[in-house]
């Protein structure tokens, strides 16, 4: 039977400069003191890169939402997600770890990069996901942990103190239409969170481990360039519990609009595992 190719949607986020470009509006008045304050320009900075999260969404995903999948759904290209997807079965949990990239920066404009895990997204309207998130802005790097329930609402920003080398363990578990959303970050724990949602209409017919390029107002925002995301101890039940590798999963590969964005490795031995490597920002 011929499967309708899906393809990635921009999702919707706030027409505005770049997040930290609105610090020059908070900039100091005329004859004061220019002495440096970092620390207080770096509070200043989090708190207006993190209300500029809060109208992000990280997948306003489709039913048809990647470029190209192969006929047996063992590979795809996805012009903003890399990573893995579970399919055909009812899923109930998700999970897996993962030390928090390293990004370069560069001095133009604003980019991002989140990592997370999650059920539903690959082939419905629905997606229940938490994780971490980098944002690039004139050259420095904001690390946030956070959570969402797509479409019931945007990305909810917890943490910002994640940083990089940071030990990540994201999760999200179903029971009956109630998620169990957690994101324990070991080594920052002021960044951890728990949080029960509910969802009556998630299809839950997928489970994800993936590193995004979100979107924006005007298309899919540059990819940070995260060097490489590692995704270890995956777990997944679907009424029996496994790994990646125990249900039929789909290899997905970052493409841009002539060449790979980011490079997804092959499945670990353990089939709980595999790498993310940055290659391209657009």
């Amino acid at each position: 039977m011929h499967r309708r190719l899906p393809r990635v949607l921009s999702c919707a986020l706030m027409a505005s400069v770049p997040a930290l470009g609105l610090m020059a509006a908070f900039g100091p008045a005329a004859g004061a003191s220019t002495a440096p304050n970092h620390a207080a320009q770096k509070a200043e900075a989090i708190a207006i890169a993190r209300n500029w999260l809060q109208h992000l969404h990280i997948g306003q995903h489709a039913t048809n939402h990647m470029s190209s999948v192969s006929p047996n759904l063992s590979q795809a290209q996805s012009s903003n997600w890399g990573g893995y997807a579970d399919t055909s079965e009812t899923f109930g949990s998700v999970g897996g770890s993962w030390t928090e990239p390293s990004a370069t920066c560069g001095s133009g404009r604003t980019s991002l990069a989140a990592f997370w895990a999650g059920i539903d997204g690959f082939s419905s309207g629905s997606v229940e996901q938490d994780g971490t998130l980098i944002e690039c802005s004139q050259g420095t790097a904001f690390h946030f942990s956070w959570w969402e329930m797509f479409p019931t609402n945007a990305v909810q920003v917890v943490g910002q103190s994640v940083a990089a080398g940071d030990h990540i363990t994201a999760s999200v578990v179903r029971s009956g239409t109630s998620y169990a959303l957690r994101v324990t970050d070991s080594t920052h724990t002021a960044n951890s969170f728990a949080t029960t949602q509910s969802c009556s209409g998630c299809a839950n017919s997928s489970a994800e481990w993936i590193a995004e390029a979100p979107s924006g107002s005007g298309g899919i925002e540059p990819l940070t360039d995260f060097h490489s995301w590692t995704l270890s101890g995956a777990t997944v039940a679907a009424g029996s519990s496994g790994v990646i590798s125990s249900f039929p999963d789909t290899e997905i590969t970052m493409t841009g609009s002539s060449d790979t964005k980011a490079g997804t490795g092959p499945l670990n031995s353990s089939g709980n595992g595999f790498t993310v490597t940055w290659e391209h920002s657009t």
